[in-house]
C-alpha cells in the first residue's frame, strides 16, 4: 500500500473517532440542558447532571452512594438540617424532595432515545468544591 493510502486511511479512521468524540459530548450537552430545562430539577439545591455516556447507560451524578449516605448527602445541601433529629418532618421532607429530584433527573434522561439505563455516580467533585467553599467562606 502506497504512503499516500496509508495517510488516508489512518486520516478517515481519526475523523470518525472525532466524529464519534463529538457525538458524545453533543449527547450529553442535549441531556444536560434537558435536565436545565425541567424547572424543579434546576431550581434544586444540587444540579443533577450527565457526567458521560456508556453505550446505551447514562451516567449521572449524584450526592450519595454506598460510601456516602443520604444524610450526609443532605447535610451538605442544607447545613442546617445538621442540628435536627432525623424523625424531624424537615429531614423527612428533605429526604423525599431530594429523592424525588433525583429519581425525576433519571427519568427525564430515560426518556431520551439512545439511553435505555441510568447509573448513579458520586459526584467527589462537587464534595471537594464544598469543602474548599467552606475553608474559604465563599458561599455560591
Amino acid at each position: 500500500m502506497s504512503d499516500r493510502k496509508q495517510f488516508l486511511i489512518v486520516m478517515l479512521v481519526a475523523a470518525v473517532f472525532v466524529g464519534w468524540l463529538g457525538w458524545r459530548g453533543f449527547e450529553v450537552i442535549s441531556l444536560n440542558q434537558r435536565l436545565q430545562a425541567d424547572e424543579l430539577v434546576a431550581d434544586y439545591p444540587y444540579q443533577h447532571r450527565v457526567l458521560r455516556v456508556d453505550g446505551d447507560t447514562a451516567v449521572m451524578s449524584s450526592l450519595r452512594s454506598h460510601d456516602v449516605s443520604t444524610r450526609e448527602a443532605l447535610i451538605n445541601i442544607f447545613p442546617s438540617l445538621s442540628a435536627l433529629n432525623e424523625n424531624h418532618r424537615e429531614w423527612q421532607r428533605a429526604e423525599r424532595e431530594f429523592a424525588h429530584i433525583q429519581a425525576r433527573a433519571g427519568d427525564i434522561v430515560l426518556a431520551s432515545p439512545g439511553v435505555a439505563r441510568v447509573r448513579w455516580e458520586l459526584d467527589e467533585n462537587w464534595y471537594h468544591l464544598s469543602a474548599m467553599r467552606s475553608q474559604t467562606g465563599v458561599q455560591r
